[in-house]
């Protein structure tokens, strides 16, 4: 997933975004509201971790603007352990989730992965392309039976089509899937990429559409 974090902390910020791609995410690290706002218009987001006492205001208002536009942005509230009130209301206002500080960090990851299962949009999670299973809550994929070893950015790629299947998605929205805003990207990264996917799973499991993008094989079931 893509995931913005909003933390003022610097030590904090610091841990939590190493730790978060250390779990095969994407991610950007704000300090502010301000910030944060400009990265929301400039980039999509699957993921929002959202501190409430930041330096320009209070998180939870950018929380009533995210879901007054109705996004299904998924959003954890993180707060300091005396902020009761504020935890009761930012649930009330649509976070999916809260973690209070000090907290620790593999159990931050899980509660991440948790609010994302109950976003996912197929049922089972499995999506099938002829002798190919690719189980996305698990994370894993499987040719033949036999498990197929993806890096975090091939993962990604392979996660993102299997989301969308029928669906052509362009080299624009895999690299925002990919990298942050300060990330350099090379201008065939992408192809980079999808050629080692190929090696490893065969040509059939992603279909390049000329002029397009990329997209899993027709012969996609769920």
């Amino acid at each position: 997933m893509k995931i913005l974090i909003i933390e003022d902390e610097p030590a904090l910020g610091s841990a939590v975004r190493d730790r978060v791609r250390q779990a095969g995410h994407v991610v950007d690290w704000f300090k502010t509201l301000t910030d944060a706002r400009a990265a929301l218009i400039a980039s999509s987001y699957d993921f929002l971790l959202l501190d409430l006492g930041l330096p320009d205001g209070n998180g939870r208002d950018l929380l009533r603007e995210i879901r007054r536009d109705c996004s299904s942005l998924a959003i954890l509230i993180t707060t300091a352990q005396d902020q009761v009130s504020d935890r009761i209301a930012g649930l009330s206002e649509g976070a999916d989730d809260y973690i209070v500080k000090p907290y620790d960090l593999d159990e931050l990851v899980a509660r991440i992965d948790a609010v994302a299962r109950r976003y996912a949009a197929l049922p089972d999670n499995v999506v099938m392309v002829g002798t190919i299973r690719i189980d996305l809550a698990r994370r894993q994929l499987e040719r033949d039976g036999q498990t197929v070893d993806l890096s975090a950015r091939e993962w990604a790629i392979v996660e993102l089509l299997a989301r969308r299947p029928g669906a052509v998605c362009s080299r624009e929205q895999i690299e925002d899937a990919l990298y942050g805003l300060s990330d350099d990207v090379e201008s065939n990264a992408i192809e980079v990429f999808v050629s080692r996917i190929r090696k490893k799973t065969g040509p059939g499991l992603i279909m390049t559409v000329r002029g397009r993008g990329y997209c899993l094989a027709e012969n996609t079931s769920r």
